[in-house]
């Protein structure tokens, strides 16, 4: 195994909020000060190890505490208890304009960044015209960055970390800011950062740029680490997550027009494949796929449907159906346990694992009851790749002379 470049050992870290709005509220609230503080804990007893040469992404809801443990790992914020060992040099790209002073141009902050980051005006010198080529903005690195855009701030940002020369990376988030040209470029610079080996630790929204870049995903929840696998089996521990929230989102709505539940839900294949590990089944291409579920509606709703969808575990819609809009099925308009089944049949899905997702409408389109996804893989011969199976046949003609 390779060495390790990241400890972090029982990591704790806590913020005070403060309640006043004003320093005169301050002032005039001193002596009882602590009614109007409140301790939140961003990061509660964390560990984590991460070898050289590995894509770790730090996944999870808003306030979860990614970029706490990201600053921390950056020497930005020190922990309250616990400790964070690094061996090599490490670059930050934490947040936009970071380590930039406004008042200075492109070109100053290029070298007050680059010293910050390790290295030395001669250093700078050689890597100077690289950085300026990188970030694609020559024509404005005399200007003041005040008045650069934010994506002027990440192309410059991002140009300066990955010419420091760094062991390690720490991206947060701020590739999304860039246009489309620029994020393939970046992607395409950590791709050639992980065949030269360099360790990349990477915060991120987008489930589809942790799945692709990283080889770990460490899912985060109120400061907890509560998952941490590779990113097909740790995405899915954090949608399931998103769509309990979601549902209890739902559910607590005053407005909500969720009467009903979705109960009982089972995936069959007309093989008759097993379950494994995290999936209800795996199954081959081209088998029927069978959704058997009990629908309970307390009253009956008119001219309902049951809508059900099949994505990818990053949401990637691959097939839908509707009862009323695609099948033209009328469904019966009444209340208690209606038991309900779907086959989809040769289902020629890649090589992948799924999620079935099914929910309940009524005629206005309102969802009235949805159920938590299901999740199925399809493993089949190796003989293609991509999101749709077909069997290939590839012949050669005699060359005409």
């Amino acid at each position: 195994m390779n060495p390790l470049v990241i400890s972090v050992e029982d990591v704790t870290k806590n913020f005070t909020v403060q309640k006043q709005k004003s320093l005169k509220e301050r002032l005039v609230n001193n002596r009882v000060g602590k009614l109007h503080k409140e301790t939140f804990t961003a990061l509660n007893h964390v560990n984590l190890d991460v070898h050289a040469g590995e894509s770790v992404g730090l996944v999870g809801p808003n306030g979860s505490g990614k970029s706490t443990l990201l600053k921390s790992i950056g020497g930005i914020l020190s922990p309250d208890s616990g400790t964070i060992k690094i061996r090599g040099r490490i670059a930050a790209l934490l947040e936009l304009g970071a380590g930039f002073h406004p008042d200075l141009t492109g070109r100053e902050n290029v070298y007050l960044n680059a010293a910050i980051q390790g290295l030395t005006r001669h250093e700078t010198d050689q890597y100077y015209d690289a950085i300026v080529d990188f970030s694609g903005i020559p024509d404005f690195m005399d200007t003041q960055v005040k008045f650069y855009s934010s994506g002027m701030y990440v192309r410059l940002a991002f140009a300066v970390a990955i010419h420091v020369d760094p062991d390690i990376l720490l991206v947060d988030e701020v590739l999304a800011v860039g246009d489309e040209p620029f994020q393939v470029k970046c992607m395409d610079k950590i791709r050639q950062f992980q065949v030269e080996g360099r360790t990349i630790v990477f915060v991120s929204h987008s489930a589809g740029q942790v799945a692709d870049i990283c080889d770990r995903a460490v899912v985060l929840e109120h400061g907890t680490i509560i998952d941490d696998d590779v990113p097909s089996v740790a995405l899915r521990r954090l949608r399931q997550d998103y769509q309990t929230t979601i549902n209890a989102n739902r559910a607590d709505d005053s407005t909500s027009d969720f009467s009903g539940k979705i109960t009982n839900i089972r995936l069959t294949d007309s093989l008759g494949s097993p379950s494994f590990q995290y999936f209800e089944l795996v199954m081959p291409p081209g088998s029927d796929l069978t959704v058997t579920c009990d629908i309970e509606l307390p009253e009956p709703v008119p001219q309902w449907s049951v809508h059900v969808k099949i994505e990818n575990t990053l949401g990637a819609l691959h097939i839908q159906t509707d009862s009323h809009e695609n099948l033209e099925i009328d469904c019966p308009e009444v209340s208690g346990t209606i038991p309900a089944r779907l086959t989809f049949q040769h289902l020629d899905l890649g090589e992948g694992e799924y999620q079935v997702i099914i929910s309940v409408h009524d005629e206005d389109r309102k969802v009235v009851a949805t159920a938590n996804s299901h999740f199925f893989a399809v493993r089949g011969y190796h003989r293609v790749s991509g999101p749709v199976y077909a069997e290939p046949i590839l012949t050669f003609e005699a060359p005409v002379q």
